[in-house]
């Protein structure tokens, strides 16, 4: 892990806070409400200037920021005051509406962050543009009773609701095993009704390496980039991971005509020599070949599209705007996975640690470009932003959940909650912090130690 990695996540996180913070700011402004203080970031001031009865800083390490709407004596008490413009004298609307104010600045933030990066680099849809041959879906599309036609679009799978190209790739990668089958609900381009079709997967069983590699050779090691490994490769002791390069298996070059042929004269059990790239040195080592199951590939090709005009960049805006169903849509479903024996459950949760490094994969990885590095980032600071929204809105003290939690209880009753009961409140949501602190520092540790 490099320092810029390090550097890179603490200043994604940082700029993210800062952003929800000056959500409640701006809001509470809008709504005349009184604000003492408005820091960006924290500790030792490198600037600091008074505007509008309103002290602004900037400080000099960026972990957060924040906003400070009540104010002190001397001997630093909370003055406390009758003054109708103080956020604790305002309407409940007005509280309610300025503690919401940051998740949902996080949520724009996201919206604006994928918007900006399909415009760039462009976005996929969910509407079929072509098939790929022996597929699933080619065999139902060979079927005349059928009344699947190209140019139709996803919108569920085996009854689940698809918002992106994310949701889709998520389900049919990793939400439903390959081994089964799926049940795809389209909407048809002609009529706009919708009908259901069934991909059932045609499974065999041979030896082989154990990987799914990108199509295309990769220029710069002559090899495939490796996109997943099975988990049972070399008798479950895999050599090989997910962005490695394969060039050689027993000194054949994989861009030989005939190493398919080469291949399948293996048979289950034979050792073979891997010469594969990672991190841009080469290595070479002896994989048993593994008698694997698999089966066909589904088979959809989903149209992309790049920004050229009005329709594409409304279309990309759309697309982004629907991400937060997908972040909230694909993280319910990987919970179900926890809860269903699917997924381990150290991989539920993320701390500081696991997402520093995730960014250290991105950030220290010699074979990718700058601009596919950035990219990178990018995309993982808008799903981060977004699901920022909705971790300040649990019921944690700290957190916007529990101060939207009191308000609304409030509205209903006419009246505030206790102090007892507040107490109680704040003390069941701290155990819960300090566990859940706990538990997304042992799930980075767990991972680190696995890999």
């Amino acid at each position: 892990m490099s320092v810029w990695s390090i550097v890179v996540a603490i200043l994604m996180l940082g700029l993210l806070v800062t952003v929800h913070e000056l959500g409640h700011f701006w809001v509470a402004r809008l709504l005349k409400i009184k604000a003492y203080e408005v820091s960006i970031f924290v500790g030792p001031k490198l600037v600091d200037w008074r505007k509008n009865d309103v002290e602004y800083s900037i400080r000099a390490l960026p972990f957060g920021a924040y906003v400070r709407f009540t104010d002190y004596d001397e001997n630093g008490n909370v003055v406390v005051s009758d003054d109708p413009d103080l956020l604790i004298n305002s309407p409940r609307w007005k509280r309610l509406l300025v503690a919401l104010a940051g998740p949902f600045m996080n949520m724009v933030l996201g919206v604006v962050i994928f918007s900006v990066m399909f415009c760039i680099s462009g976005y996929a849809t969910l509407t079929v543009g072509n098939i790929i041959n022996g597929s699933q879906l080619a065999e139902v599309y060979l079927n005349e009773q059928t009344p699947f036609e190209i140019g139709d679009t996803i919108v569920k799978i085996n009854g689940d609701r698809v918002f992106t190209a994310y949701d889709y790739m998520y389900e049919t990668e990793s939400g439903v095993p390959s081994l089964e089958p799926i049940t795809l609900t389209l909407e048809s381009r002609a009529t706009g009704d919708l009908y259901d079709v069934q991909l059932n997967p045609q499974v065999e069983q041979r030896p082989m390496i154990g990987i799914v590699h990108y199509p295309d050779i990769n220029e710069k090691y002559n090899g495939w980039e490796i996109y997943s490994v099975y988990e049972g490769q070399n008798n479950g002791n895999p050599i090989l991971e997910p962005g490695d390069f394969l060039t050689k298996v027993d000194g054949k070059s994989v861009t030989d005509d005939d190493f398919e042929e080469y291949l399948s004269t293996l048979t289950e059990g034979d050792t073979m020599t891997l010469t594969y790239y990672r991190n841009g040195v080469e290595y070479e080592e002896e994989c048993i070949k593994t008698m694997i199951t698999y089966t066909n590939e589904r088979g959809p090709i989903l149209l992309a599209y790049d920004v050229t005009g009005v329709r594409t960049f409304l279309g990309a805006v759309k697309t982004a705007c629907l991400m937060p169903c997908t972040i909230v849509n694909v993280s319910i479903r990987s919970i179900g996975d926890v809860f269903e024996g699917q997924e381990e459950v150290y991989n539920m949760v993320s701390g500081p640690i696991g997402m520093t490094t995730v960014v250290s994969d991105v950030v220290d990885d010699v074979d990718d470009s700058v601009k596919d590095k950035v990219m990178t980032v990018v995309e993982m600071a808008g799903i981060i932003s977004i699901g920022l929204m909705f971790t300040n809105l649990l019921p944690i003290p700290g957190l916007d959940g529990v101060q939207v939690i009191l308000i609304v209880v409030e509205m209903i009753m006419g009246h505030p909650l206790s102090k007892k009961s507040e107490g109680v409140i704040n003390a069941v949501g701290f155990v819960l912090l300090i566990c859940l602190v706990i538990f997304a520092f042992a799930s980075d540790i767990i991972r680190i130690i696995l890999e």
